[in-house]
């Protein structure tokens, strides 16, 4: 399966991505604005993430926590479009990707994903951050 999934593939709804960043919703949002990262939209209009999503917000986090503002983050970090190869994808065929899994394989294939298959030249933050969630899970 992790094949045919890709980093940029919309998975996670705003709940789940609240819980693995720790960051509120305001919080994803403004970054979101700021264009640091574009999630894709359902027809309905929920925002889905994807892993390379949930990796951003971390290095954003560990950022801010670092004393960085949004300018200094935005200079670090290159904003996103919609057209970059680091966008989320959102279509008929990687929404019934995202249908057929349940909860536990989308875990799984989580914890794989951010834990195992990092970008390469990327900061690794995940391991810490997201212990805590494989713990309660």
């Amino acid at each position: 399966m992790s094949n045919e999934i890709r980093r940029n593939m919309a998975l996670f709804p705003i709940g789940i991505v609240m819980k693995l960043t720790d960051l509120t919703a305001r919080q994803i949002r403004y970054y979101e604005q700021h264009e640091l990262i574009v999630p894709a939209r359902t027809a309905g209009n929920q925002r889905l993430f994807s892993f390379n999503d949930v990796e951003r917000l971390l290095e954003i986090k560990a950022l801010i926590e670092k004393g960085v503002n949004i300018a200094g983050i935005k200079q670090v970090i290159n904003p996103v479009n919609k057209d970059s190869e680091d966008a989320t994808i959102y279509n008929e065929q990687t929404e019934s990707k995202r249908r057929e899994l349940s909860e536990s394989q989308l875990h799984k294939l989580l914890k794989r994903q951010l834990l195992t298959e990092r970008r390469p030249n990327s900061v690794s933050l995940i391991q810490g951050e997201l212990a805590r969630f494989f713990q309660n899970h």
